[in-house]
């Protein structure tokens, strides 16, 4: 493909994601890492700041509009959550199950437009395809505005402590390191997270009553309060060679900030420390609580495994979790394996160095997970 083909060109612009914040959370986020906007990217903090005066508007109408109808609905009783480190096949995992009918999730216009989406919906879709890159900037997956998408983008913009926030500024410090797994946030905090998302998760009930599945890497460290709020939930967990993961993730970061960023990232000891920590946080947090989850709601998945056959591993799956109606969604799975057999993930080089760290920091997890 030639350099000045229209598709790349689509691809290289995008809006920055912050653009979906309201003005107070992109007040806080600015104020937090101390207005540290590189001067090239001035413009468009410029822009966002204008944007995030009118998505406060359009909140309070939303509010004004549906706010009696969202409090109103109840949290879903048993929502599946895909789990698993960032990397691990969950954006697979989270578009094989939406297969089924009777299956809702948030979409990308939903978590990228949290304040709005009840409003604006059909008029982003119909008119707004233009502001959406193709596929995502870390790997070959394909956006849509109705595709799935992470809730945690949503919970970032709508001012809940996350780990996402840290690829605004890439190359600061991370502003809420205990948000990972919720244990490091001031109680006061914790309780302002827990509202945010109840609210979010109200809104999209409020819009699709459906049986929610949710996918967000970060919430494979918050099992027990997911527990807490839906106690019957269903969860799915993937993992994957850490090896692989690390570069995956290092790529995913560097990519977020490039595309989504006020800095320049720079791939630096600071990020690889980041890798190295999230994963430790996540795995242990996971280990520690999934004892907790009732019989019957919890099934472990490799990926290695999983992607010799997808139909057979949904099939288990469905059989491990108790849900009904495998074979309605069955021809719908055969074709869209048949549709992607030809799918190929990104191949990264591992240096020996990098191989050294990666068994001084993960040693351990990598021999428990049998890699």
């Amino acid at each position: 493909m030639t350099s000045n083909s229209p598709s790349p060109a689509r691809r290289e612009w995008a809006p920055r994601v912050w653009e979906g914040c309201d003005f107070f959370t992109w007040l806080r986020l600015l104020a937090r890492n101390r207005f540290a906007v590189e001067p090239k990217y001035l413009y468009i903090a410029a822009v966002v700041t204008v944007v995030s005066f009118m998505q406060t508007i359009l909140r309070w109408l939303q509010l004004g509009l549906h706010g009696e109808g969202i409090r109103r609905t109840p949290l879903p009783e048993a929502p599946i959550f895909v789990l698993g480190h960032w990397r691990t096949g969950t954006t697979l995992l989270h578009e094989l199950l939406i297969l089924d009918s009777r299956h809702a999730y948030p979409t990308t216009l939903q978590c990228f437009e949290p304040c709005h989406f009840l409003l604006s919906e059909g008029v982003i879709e119909k008119y707004g395809n233009f502001l959406l890159p193709e596929k995502r900037p870390m790997d070959n997956m394909a956006q849509g505005w109705q595709r799935p998408h992470e809730d945690e983008f949503a919970l970032a913009l709508l001012g809940a402590p996350s780990t996402y926030t840290d690829f605004a500024f890439p190359n600061r410090p991370s502003l809420d390191p205990g948000s990972l797994n919720l244990q490091g946030l001031a109680p006061r905090e914790r309780d302002r997270w827990k509202r945010i998302f109840f609210r979010f998760v109200q809104s999209l009930g409020y819009a699709d009553a459906r049986r929610l599945v949710m996918k967000s890497p970060p919430h494979t460290a918050r099992v027990p309060v997911l527990l807490e709020l839906f106690p019957n939930a269903k969860f799915v967990h993937l993992v994957r060679d850490p090896v692989t993961l690390f570069a995956s993730t290092l790529n995913l970061w560097m990519s977020l900030g490039k595309k989504h960023g006020f800095q320049t990232p720079v791939q630096s000891e600071a990020l690889e420390a980041k890798v190295f920590r999230e994963f430790r946080t996540i795995h242990e947090s996971y280990e520690a609580a999934k004892a907790s989850i009732p019989a019957g709601n919890l099934i472990e998945v490799r990926y290695e495994e999983f992607v010799t056959d997808l139909v057979g591993n949904m099939q288990k799956i469905y059989e491990g979790l108790k849900l009904e109606g495998f074979e309605d969604v069955r021809p719908k799975l055969e074709e869209y394996a048949a549709r992607n057999k030809s799918y190929e993930t990104n191949k990264y080089q591992i240096t020996g160095e990098q191989r050294a760290k990666i068994a001084a920091h993960w040693g351990d997890i990598i021999a428990q997970q049998g890699y």
